[in-house]
């Protein structure tokens, strides 16, 4: 579990509260119902509005793989790719069909699965292109949908903040009680920012990472399912696949040799 996303939220929220208690605010003046039932429900429910409700399905599905991010990384594939290609060079093509029900990963599988029933190596390239393309489609909705939120979120909170301006404009004759009121009128901005900064946006830009992870990923895996068919080497096929990876240490250069110095 990747704890990115809950560690920056928590840090995120002691810095909003340590800043309300160096200024001596009342914590209490901020939760109020009426802007926050506005500023959530009214962001969703815009969000919604401006896409389709698959859209707004396939987000709410990828919501928890926001939070505890994908254990499954490019890097991690290596060995079992390379697992892959010891077995096919030693038993065939053939045997890669007895690892399929052991494969967790429905891409792996459904690889494994094309190679052993012997499908052209252009067709399985196709086959996992389209895979891929439809999975950074998917990818890029859900991170879409909540980026869109994060853009409505503000401007929903200043609309709470027109609209409860509005009713501190009708009691104007009683001055003692405007201070309050306006505080409170502008308790739906800053909920409207508060949401969209900590909330909305962080949670887009984690899924859009995160998809170009899993992208990184599933393409090392074509490359390396092709390389099985093809009967590549293992070796050949490990150093092929570290290529691929973008957060492999490099190899520092080697140090230039000092010249030697004669002797007159």
């Amino acid at each position: 579990m990747d704890i990115a996303f809950l560690l920056g939220l928590l840090l995120a929220l002691g810095s909003l509260y340590a800043a309300i208690t160096i200024e001596h605010a009342s914590l209490s003046a901020l939760f109020l119902p009426g802007p926050m039932v506005l500023v959530f429900g009214g962001t969703i429910a815009v969000g919604i509005a401006s896409a389709t409700l698959r859209d707004s399905i396939a987000a709410v599905k990828a919501l928890p793989r926001a939070i505890t991010g994908d254990k499954r990384t490019a890097a991690s594939m290596i060995d079992q790719v390379v697992l892959f290609a010891e077995k096919a060079r030693a038993e065939g093509l053939l045997s890669l069909e007895q690892l399929v029900p052991d494969t967790d990963d429905a891409f792996v599988k459904q690889a494994l699965q094309s190679i052993a029933d012997g499908q052209d190596a252009d067709d399985l390239r196709i086959m996992l292109e389209d895979e891929i393309s439809s999975t950074a489609a998917r990818n890029r909705t859900s991170a879409k949908f909540f980026a869109t939120l994060g853009g409505y979120a503000p401007t929903v909170g200043i609309i709470g903040t027109v609209v409860s301006l509005t009713h501190v404009l009708e009691q104007l004759d009683d001055p003692s009680s405007l201070g309050p009121m306006i505080a409170a009128a502008f308790v739906a901005t800053l909920w409207g920012l508060l949401s969209a900064n900590f909330l909305w946006l962080p949670i887009g830009n984690r899924l859009q990472r995160l998809g170009e992870l899993e992208l990184e990923r599933m393409t090392l895996v074509m490359e390396g399912m092709l390389a099985v068919q093809a009967g590549a080497p293992p070796q050949l096929v490990e150093e092929r696949l570290q290529a691929l990876v973008s957060d492999r240490p490099r190899a520092k250069a080697p140090k230039p040799a000092p010249e030697l110095i004669e002797a007159p």
